[in-house]
C-alpha cells in the first residue's frame, strides 16, 4: 500500500491536511480499504450544513476554496462541496472516479418530477468487478456512511445503517439505465435518489450548485439544514426542530431557542464558533 506523500493528479490538493481533518492517519493508497476507510472517516467528520446559501453567498467550488472552507476552517458543506473534496482525496491516492448527478426521490413517487441536483462519485476500485458508489454528501440519515458497489438488489450493512442498490430500469430516451440508492428505516425500504452512471462534468456541477443556493424555492436557500453523523447517533437541524436519531433506532426532536441553536451548532454539529449565528426574526443563520 502507498503511503499519502506519493505524487497526485488533483495538483495543490493536501492531502495530509485532509487526512487530519477527519481524523485518518494512513497509510492509503489505490485499494478498497482506503476508499472504505476514507469515505467513513469524512462522514463521521466533516459536517452537512448550508449556511453559505441562506447567507446569500454561492460556495465556491474551486478546489482550494474547499480545502480552506472545510479543511482549514473546519466548516461543512452540502454535496457539491463534500463531494469534490471526497474526489480530489480520493484521485490523490490513486483511484479514478468520475461525477455522478442524480434526482432526490424522498417525499415524490416520479422520479422525473425533480432535477438532477445532487452529486455523488462512481469510483473504479483496481481488483474490483463493480465500481462503487460514494456519496459523503447526502443531507439525510439516509445517507451512507461507507461506499456500496454497484450490484442490484445486495443488502449492505455498517453503522446501523442499511443500504441497497435497485436497477430501476432505463432513462426516458432508453440508453442509460437507471438506479435507484435505497436505504432501510423503521417503515422498511424507502428510495433515497435515483441516478444514471453518465459522467457529470465539473460545469454541470457548478450550475447545479448556483440552482441550489440562489433558486427561490431551494430547500437549501432560505431554510438551514445542517446534520452531523457520529457513531452513535445522527443529529439533524432544520430550522429551529432538531431530531436526534440513536443508534438504536430511538428519536427526539424538539423545537430550539435562538441561544441554543447557536450552541448546538458549534457544540453538537461542529462548527466554528466565529461562523455561525440565527437571526430568530428571519429563520436564516448569519454570520458573527
Amino acid at each position: 500500500m502507498n503511503t499519502h506523500t506519493q505524487q497526485t493528479d488533483a495538483p495543490g490538493f493536501r492531502l495530509d491536511a485532509y487526512l487530519a481533518r477527519i481524523g485518518h492517519p494512513g497509510p492509503v493508497g489505490a485499494d478498497i480499504e482506503t476508499l472504505c476507510n476514507v469515505h467513513r472517516a469524512h462522514v463521521m467528520s466533516i459536517p452537512f450544513e448550508n449556511l453559505d446559501p441562506v447567507h446569500g453567498i454561492v460556495p465556491s467550488l474551486a478546489l482550494d476554496d474547499l480545502q480552506k472552507k472545510l479543511v482549514e476552517d473546519r466548516r461543512g458543506g452540502y454535496c457539491y462541496e463534500q463531494n469534490l473534496l471526497l474526489a480530489a482525496a480520493l484521485r490523490a491516492t490513486g483511484l479514478t472516479l468520475r461525477y455522478l448527478t442524480g434526482r432526490v426521490v424522498l417525499g415524490t413517487g416520479d422520479p422525473a418530477t425533480r432535477p438532477r441536483t445532487h452529486m455523488a462519485l462512481l469510483v473504479d476500485v483496481p481488483g474490483r468487478p463493480a465500481p462503487y458508489l460514494a456519496d459523503v454528501g447526502f443531507g439525510a440519515i439516509g445517507a451512507l456512511t461507507r461506499p456500496v458497489p454497484l450490484t442490484p438488489d445486495a443488502e449492505h450493512w455498517a453503522d446501523n445503517r442499511g443500504h441497497r442498490l435497485l436497477r430501476t430500469g432505463d432513462d426516458r430516451a432508453g440508453r442509460l439505465e437507471t438506479w435507484t440508492l435505497q436505504a432501510h428505516g423503521p417503515d422498511g425500504w424507502a428510495s433515497q435518489y435515483a441516478f444514471t452512471t453518465e459522467p457529470a462534468e465539473h460545469s454541470d456541477i457548478t450550475v447545479a450548485n448556483w440552482y441550489i443556493a440562489t433558486y427561490p424555492n431551494s430547500p437549501f436557500h432560505s431554510r438551514i439544514h445542517v446534520q452531523r453523523t457520529s457513531p452513535d447517533a445522527h443529529r439533524s437541524l432544520s430550522g429551529e426542530e432538531l431530531t436526534v436519531t440513536r443508534a438504536d433506532g430511538t428519536t427526539v426532536t424538539r423545537t430550539l431557542t435562538d441561544g441554543e441553536i447557536q450552541q448546538i451548532l458549534v457544540a453538537e454539529m461542529g462548527l466554528p464558533h466565529s461562523r455561525v449565528l440565527h437571526d430568530p426574526a428571519s429563520g436564516r443563520a448569519g454570520s458573527m
